[in-house]
């Protein structure tokens, strides 16, 4: 029986070939590896500036609109707001506090000026969104609110999260616009940022203050240990299969 032909060459090129998909794909697991020890570096110094900004004494509602127009971060810095709460145009936010689900009430607090900024006053629970089930609650007359600076979201955080149900008045992600037109505040009156109110006791003990949340997930050094983890698997695997081809 004849012998099969052997094409020279042949073999050469698919090796040539193999190495570069080989150098490629490591290639990619290094830079996500690398990409997330740098998300990690970002993420550990939001963090810091975070609890910084967090101990820094409370300014008025002019001195972080002064910042965010000169382009400066206000997310998380202590301010205080004075004004006229209107409780009738309170907005709900579905949440959890503290292992309870329930809202957190958003409700626009009129300032000196006539414009308004919508302040996070705290949460309730389930039984407690209608404001008439908790009438000592609904603070009257000016007030003085002292909170953190939130900045507004630029739009749904994700696919997954569902849209706000403006007729049942439930937001599920909190998108200031939305709020300010369906509770009736002009957009030219609104200041372009939240207020989350601290944890100061309210009358009635609803809403709860002091909701802000500071748990940011990073886990970038685990993201990045499994990247780098598969680049050096898969330089063992090829490793062994090349010892094995000589062998």
């Amino acid at each position: 029986m004849a012998e099969p032909v052997r094409q020279p060459g042949r073999r050469p090129l698919q090796a040539v070939l193999s190495g570069l998909v080989l150098l490629a794909a490591l290639a990619v697991l290094l830079s996500l590896g690398t990409w997330q020890m740098q998300r990690l570096a970002w993420k550990e110094k939001l963090l810091a500036d975070i609890a910084e900004r967090r101990t820094e004494a409370a300014v008025p509602l002019s001195a972080i609109e002064a910042m965010k127009a000169g382009g400066a971060d206000i997310e998380y810095r202590p301010v205080t707001v004075t004004g006229t709460f209107e409780n009738d145009r309170e907005r709900h936010f579905l949440a959890t506090h503290e292992g309870r689900s329930g809202y957190h009430v958003y409700t626009p607090l009129r300032l000196a000026d006539g414009r308004a900024v919508f302040v996070n006053r705290g949460f309730v629970p389930y039984d407690l969104k209608a404001p008439a089930t908790r009438p000592d609650g609904q603070a009257a007359g000016e007030r003085t609110v002292t909170g953190l600076a939130r900045d507004r979201l630029v739009g749904k955080p994700s696919s997954l999260v569902p849209d706000n149900d403006l007729a049942k008045n439930v937001f599920y992600w909190k998108d200031l616009d939305a709020m300010a037109a369906s509770a009736g505040v002009a957009p030219e009156t609104l200041v372009p940022f939240f207020v989350d109110a601290d944890a100061t006791p309210n009358p009635g003990g609803f809403p709860m203050g002091g909701v802000t949340q500071f748990d940011l997930p990073n886990n970038h050094l685990q993201y990045a240990l499994t990247w780098y983890g598969l680049a050096l698997a898969l330089v063992g695997v090829a490793g062994l299969y090349a010892w094995r081809s000589r062998r």
